[in-house]
């Protein structure tokens, strides 16, 4: 899978983003993001590797930062409603809880390269930028809370610390972004089947006598 098809699972990689141009330097910036890192990654890089002049790029995206925050904020748009589309399937707290995990960790390592980007380059988002970012990120751990504290009421999960565990397993799926290799010998698939089992067992454990 390369870095352009890496960005989504559709026909035509950020399609949502126009004109043509726009999206061409958007891809672009994904792939160097995720090679040499934001900071490393200058604006001259980004309009190479589309094919254009860097004053090409200023007529679509005033700054790098731009960029930066509209990979970030349809990336984490696209990660919260692979969330909350299997949280809020029919079933016990568990099913929901695997489905939930399985599919965020199959997101983050399907699209490791745009997801190291989306996750890990927060920092170098403007303050309102990040804040508009931080906003989604609480709102996918407010759907993970909700189905912890739904099996806590249950009785289905044994979680003596809700917001803790809520962080702890978002951050179990996210990390998978910055180490899966599609060479590797598991599959996104395979990946999230193995965390929905670890953090089931998470949540279900016995408390020692």
């Amino acid at each position: 899978m390369s870095t352009a098809e890496d960005t989504a699972g559709d026909d035509m990689p950020w399609g949502e983003v126009t004109p043509e141009a726009a999206r061409k330097l958007l891809v672009a910036a994904v792939e160097a993001f995720a090679e040499r890192g934001y900071d490393a990654t200058t604006t001259r890089d980004i309009a190479g590797r589309a094919g254009m002049s860097p004053a090409a790029l200023y007529i679509h995206y005033k700054t790098k930062e731009e960029l930066l925050h509209r990979i970030s904020r349809i990336g984490h748009e696209k990660a919260l409603e692979v969330l909350s589309t299997a949280a809020d399937t029919d079933g016990t707290p568990s099913e929901r809880l695997a489905g939930a995990v399985s599919s965020f960790v199959r997101w983050h390592a399907g699209r490791h390269d745009t997801a190291r980007v989306v996750q890990y380059e927060l920092d170098a988002l403007s303050d309102e930028h990040r804040t508009e970012i931080v906003e989604l990120r609480r709102r996918s751990d407010a759907v993970v809370r909700g189905i912890l504290r739904d099996g806590v009421e249950s009785g289905d999960f044994d979680v003596p610390d809700v917001p803790g565990t809520t962080v702890a397993v978002l951050s179990l799926c996210i990390d998978v972004a910055r180490w899966f290799n599609t060479q590797g010998r598991r599959t996104p698939d395979e990946v999230g089947a193995l965390y929905a089992d670890l953090v089931l067992r998470m949540v279900s454990a016995r408390k020692t006598p």
